[in-house]
């Protein structure tokens, strides 16, 4: 297909996607927090070293009470309490005569030959195992923590230095993905300097290492490793999997549609050791299936193919975890980000389905309807499921089908058939994802944390809806967690301690899990939230405890979010703020009404003075609803009266505010202008009409008469602010607190 082709396809493509979406729109938070607020209010804290970028390791250790971070030529150890205090940090750079080298095969000395630390992981009691770029030589060491919470230990060990190739990529740009079971290392890594040989390597350890096939696209084909998990399958530990997420180029689709990107899901067996005569030091057992996160819809199905990170959630029964990944898409027409959940049990079954099977180059892949040897390609030699006890007992003709058949021909589908939650047309792009299983009063439920490219952090909640195991997940809070956005490059999470660590390539952050005083001061509020850390304890929206002996008085409906049975007599509902407006005839004035939820919208009632009974502001040119308030212009005398705003979400109205508004004539301005020119009043700053001198403007003709109009006010000079004033005003209030001693605003302030 030519360009011109590609481009012909792109007006049709996009009413196809716009059709299957529904012309969704960016979900909007129920809270946005600024990177000043959390600092100030939220408990926000950062770390990052001097001169040092791209903190990309994290690793969390909840018995030493410890947070690992790997960065450009350092580890550090950092309080899980507090990142920023009791900081101790170990500087590993490369040496001088790789860095040269480096630099003299046309390399960035200044950015690119340095060592990155890529990975981190627990070695044993008193080890950490580090791998880093090595300024294009990998390496691996060992680093001392100790086992002592008291005085935290951070020391490498220089007689134990590793060759680092396998486990680590040389090129800074790459990622790693590895896990380490037991003393032995899984890695799916570029395994060489111009970062074409991609392998799936074990290393480390007693047994002798193994890898993929090199340089066969069957196998790989330029793959994007994103996580790797050991994943149990039985009580039999001969039957243990790992289990490699990752991304590639498609072999199986038609040429014509050029190269497609796509995500994998591969397994291999912890036993493995290998063939006997073919498969020498290769994985025999090595088998991968397609990861499809899509919204189907009548005309095609819209695809998120692009793997980004992925986050294994345990359950009761260990061996069927949940697995949450992120997704983005490839294509240039519109800008997405998914979550898609599956299942460990609907992985098994795909494993266990029909090969994907190609006679040659002009055929299209099928089904494999032929015979499959025995042992079944891809099972673990263990009394599980055969007699065989080792791969190296193998048949030959097992050996050959798993070479020539290692992809799988069923795609694995989420849960539901259909992404959880999806973000289309947003500005930021989903990178990372953790997820918390939280007990709430009417069930558990999973919290999910999703980093995104422009420094935000996204609280998602995944509720039922319909019949099981269908759910949607619920946006409740963006927080930016990094003052210069820069994007999410890993998270890690401490369910125990109840904190996010975040990493990016200028910082590593720390936040709670929850913020329950921001969800408001009213139990309607605090039902609304749907936040399963949080509950009504009949004065505050606070921390949810669910061994508590109280738990019976606490107020809670994630499911639901409904306050009216909920919080029905509920004593506690904050007083209605009620605050005067004035404003002149034929002029303008602002009656602002902001709700705290980002998901609610406000109707306005009006009440005229004398009369007893609302009406809704109806919706004419001169009443414009703003995401502020209303602004009424050419105002009139019957405009006079009280308005009522009101938060409306999920079908609940809940009063914020009463406004009294008081319509002058020109004359009665100008009366009281003249009044206050002449100092007949003495000065208050109470005085509400101080502020339409501000309209008042002399005129020139006419006798000698004033004549009065709306004009933009002339702000008087002011001092200086100091730097809290400063830091005050970049922080953003969703519910701006009541100031008594302020006098009224003028029409022409707005």
């Amino acid at each position: 297909m030519g360009r011109a082709e590609a481009a012909a396809m792109i007006p049709g493509l996009a009413l196809l996607w716009t059709a299957v979406l529904g012309g969704a729109a960016p979900s909007s938070p129920r809270l946005r927090l600024s990177f000043q607020e959390l600092q100030a209010q939220h408990g926000l804290r950062t770390f990052r070293l001097v001169r040092t970028c791209c903190y990309e390791a994290l690793l969390v250790d909840e018995e030493r009470g410890r947070l690992f971070v790997g960065a450009e030529n350092h580890v550090a150890s950092l309080s899980l309490d507090n990142i920023s205090k009791r900081a101790k940090k170990l500087a590993w750079p490369a040496p001088v005569e790789w860095r040269e080298e480096c630099n003299w095969a046309g390399k960035d000395i200044g950015t690119e030959c340095m060592n990155f630390v890529k990975l981190l992981h627990s070695y044993n009691r008193t080890h950490l195992l580090a791998c880093g770029t090595g300024a294009f030589h990998p390496t691996c060491a060992f680093v001392e923590v100790g086992h002592q919470l008291e005085e935290p230990v951070l020391r490498l060990d220089l007689r134990r230095l590793e060759d680092g190739k396998g486990k680590s990529p040389y090129d800074p740009g790459h990622r790693a993905a590895s896990v380490l079971v037991g003393e032995e290392l899984y890695s799916g890594v570029a395994a060489d300097l111009m970062g074409r040989d991609f392998t799936i390597f074990r290393s480390l350890g007693r047994r002798p290492s193994l890898r993929t096939e090199p340089h066969d696209s069957r196998w790989l084909n330029e793959p994007k490793f994103i996580k790797v998990f050991w994943i149990p399958e039985s009580e039999n530990p001969d039957d243990d999997k790992i289990y490699f997420f990752f991304r590639e180029s498609a072999v199986e689709t038609s040429p014509a549609l050029g190269r497609l990107s796509v995500s994998r899901i591969g397994q291999i067996c912890r036993n493995d050791v290998g063939g006997q005569r073919s498969l020498v030091n290769k994985w025999t057992t090595f088998l991968k299936a397609r990861l499809v996160c899509s919204v189907p819809g009548i005309e095609g199905d819209t695809h998120f193919d692009q793997l980004q990170d992925v986050f294994l959630l345990s359950s009761r029964d260990r061996w069927t975890p949940l697995l949450y990944a992120v997704f983005s898409t490839s294509s240039g027409i519109f800008q997405g980000s998914a979550v898609c959940v599956y299942s460990m049990n609907d992985v098994r079954r795909a494993f266990l389905g029909p090969f994907a099977h190609k006679e040659g180059p002009m055929h299209q892949w099928v089904s494999y309807q032929g015979r499959v040897p025995y042992p079944r390609p891809g099972m673990c030699p263990s009394k599980t499921f055969g007699t065989f006890s080792s791969t190296k007992d193998f048949p030959d003709d097992v050996i050959q089908f798993a070479r020539n058949h290692p992809l799988m021909y069923n795609p694995i589908l989420p849960v539901g058939g259909r992404p959880l939650f999806l973000q289309v047309g947003a500005e930021y792009t989903f990178t990372q994802i953790v997820a918390d299983r939280v007990a709430a009063a009417d069930g558990h439920y999973d919290v999910l944390f999703i980093g995104t490219d422009a420094g935000t952090v996204l609280k998602v909640i995944s509720v039922p809806k319909g019949g099981l195991p269908n759910a949607e997940g619920l946006l409740l809070e963006e927080l930016h967690v990094f003052e210069d956005s820069a994007a999410v490059t890993s998270m890690q999470i401490s369910s125990k301690r109840h904190q996010l660590y975040v990493a990016s390539r200028s910082a590593v952050a720390q936040i709670p899990l929850y913020r329950c005083a921001a969800h408001g001061r009213a139990c309607s509020e605090c039902c609304l939230a749907r936040d399963p850390y949080c509950a009504w304890d009949g004065a505050a929206c606070t921390r949810f405890q669910p061994s508590a002996k109280s738990r019976r008085f606490r107020r809670q409906d994630i499911k639901n979010g409904d306050p009216r049975t909920l919080c029905s007599g509920d004593l506690s509902q904050p007083a209605l703020l009620e605050r005067k407006v004035f404003g002149v005839e034929g002029g303008s004035t602002f009656l602002e009404c902001e709700p705290r939820s980002l998901q609610a919208h406000v109707e306005w009632t009006f009440q005229r003075s004398g009369e007893g009974t609302s009406t809704p502001v109806p919706a004419v040119e001169r009443a414009e609803r703003t995401a502020r308030g209303l602004l009424l212009r050419g105002l009139q005398r019957g405009d006079s009266g009280a308005y009522l705003c009101a938060a409306v979400e999920q079908g609940f109205s809940q009063p914020l505010r009463r406004l009294v508004l008081h319509v002058l004539s020109a004359a009665q301005a100008e009366r009281l202008a003249r009044t206050e020119d002449a100092h007949v009043v003495p000065p208050s700053p109470k005085l509400w009409y101080r502020d339409f001198l501000q309209l008042v403007e002399p005129g020139g003709g006419g006798g000698g008469a004033s004549s009065l109009r709306m004009c933009r006010p002339q702000p008087a000079p002011r001092p200086a602010p100091s730097e809290s004033q400063r830091k005050g005003r970049n922080r953003r209030t969703h519910a701006p607190e009541p100031r008594a001693e302020r006098g009224p605003r003028s029409a022409a302030h707005w």
